[in-house]
């Protein structure tokens, strides 16, 4: 059994990194920084002068760092089960080892199909729940309601995304209940991440732009006083929302907010590890794929997809937006380049956001359904489809 190591993630956050900036830095994937701060794997030795470097300790600092476990995972399940048999007794390094476990189910997301991970998600929701409810006063009992919060949230993206972005209802009631938690906690940046995530239904689910950009606007202006990377993030939905009702002034006006905010965040940011540096070709890519710019979509989209590695339901998502930018240029050929790159991503992930579009690529290539490369495409797809 892996023990989690919480000295080397706590060190990361100090010095203002996120996992992904370190993995750039290292040149590595962000999956290979989540297990060594798992207890998983340890660093090569000649990787470990570069990772001392840049978490600003020597040599000596680095291997405790590495080596140190958290009190509370050393029993493994035997802690888990105390703690749901005295949850008053809960301390700080009880819930930072079921910060961990939460956190490392979370990691994972990206790369393997939703529907896996909804059991031991709502096995951790409930167990953090029971301890959140019997737990004493005090910082321990507002670290448990935070992580209660954040799980709700998980597992409203786990179900819908497992649903294929279709049980909306799910979906909606876990970030419900997230927001209220983060309301009852007064806690501005886990409110808008609540918001921002019932955005997302709104924009990608029900396709209502309308709901989707007031969503998008309050999470925004929830998260400016607190965090920027946060706040920027949600104005690129509100560039997505104005693209979707084909206002080009209002969209470029959003997108050149977000960036304003992004260009502002760092790592003491507290949501600092949901945006990546892809993250502003992302969508406005999709921006422009919606305004109908399928050239500038084109460009912004093919840059991204190349800088994604191990975000493998995004890259999805990217490469069939991709997909139709091409199409909408009858570029027929990289099109189906594209498509196939996609398809490769959704045979192991099933992203429900990746399949939507991909599904949707396949039917605009309709009329070129005779041409061989084509039709091996939609032999493809089909497949996908079955296995789903």
């Amino acid at each position: 059994m892996a023990h989690h190591r919480n000295g080397p993630a706590a060190r990361r956050r100090t010095v203002g990194l996120t996992q992904e900036t370190l993995a750039e830095h290292m040149q590595v994937d962000r999956s290979t920084v989540t297990r060594w701060e798992s207890g998983r794997t340890a660093p090569q030795p000649w990787m470990r002068p570069r990772l001392a470097r840049l978490l600003r300790v020597d040599a000596e600092g680095l291997n405790d760092l590495l080596t140190a476990k958290s009190p509370g995972d050393l029993d493994g399940q035997d802690f888990l089960d105390h703690a749901m048999l005295h949850p008053g007794r809960v301390d700080l390094p009880a819930v930072a080892t079921l910060r961990a476990h939460l956190d490392d189910c979370a990691d994972r997301y990206d790369r393997v199909p939703s529907a896996s991970l909804i059991a031991e998600a709502a096995g951790q929701l409930n167990r953090i729940a029971h301890v959140a409810a019997g737990a004493g006063r005090g910082r321990v009992q507002r670290e448990l309601h935070v992580l209660h919060a954040e799980a709700c949230a998980l597992m409203g993206q786990l179900v819908w995304d497992a649903s294929q972005r279709r049980d909306h209802t799910t979906a909606k009631t876990y970030y419900e209940q997230s927001a209220g938690l983060a309301r009852h906690l007064r806690d501005a940046t886990l409110e808008a991440r609540a918001l921002l995530r019932t955005c997302y239904v709104a924009l990608y689910g029900a396709r209502d732009a309308h709901v989707g950009l007031a969503l998008a606007g309050r999470a925004a202006e929830t998260a400016a006083p607190t965090s920027p990377a946060l706040s920027g993030l949600a104005l690129l939905h509100v560039a997505e929302a104005h693209a979707m009702l084909r206002s080009t002034t209002d969209c470029e006006r959003a997108l050149a907010r977000a960036e304003r905010q992004l260009g502002r965040a760092d790592g003491s940011d507290a949501a600092a590890d949901l945006v990546s540096p892809t993250q502003f070709g992302r969508l406005a890519g999709s921006c422009y794929l919606s305004l109908g710019d399928h050239r500038r979509a084109e460009t912004l989209l093919t840059s991204t997809a190349k800088k994604l590695r191990d975000r493998r339901k995004s890259r999805a998502i990217v490469l069939g937006n991709l997909t139709l930018a091409h199409i909408r240029q009858r570029e027929v050929e990289a099109a189906v380049a594209s498509l196939t790159e996609a398809i490769a991503e959704l045979e192991t992930t099933r992203g429900g956001g990746g399949m939507n579009i991909v599904f949707g690529a396949a039917r605009e290539l309709r009329p070129w359904r005779q041409e061989p490369l084509v039709a091996e495409v939609h032999d493809r797809l089909l497949a996908l489809m079955t296995a789903a």
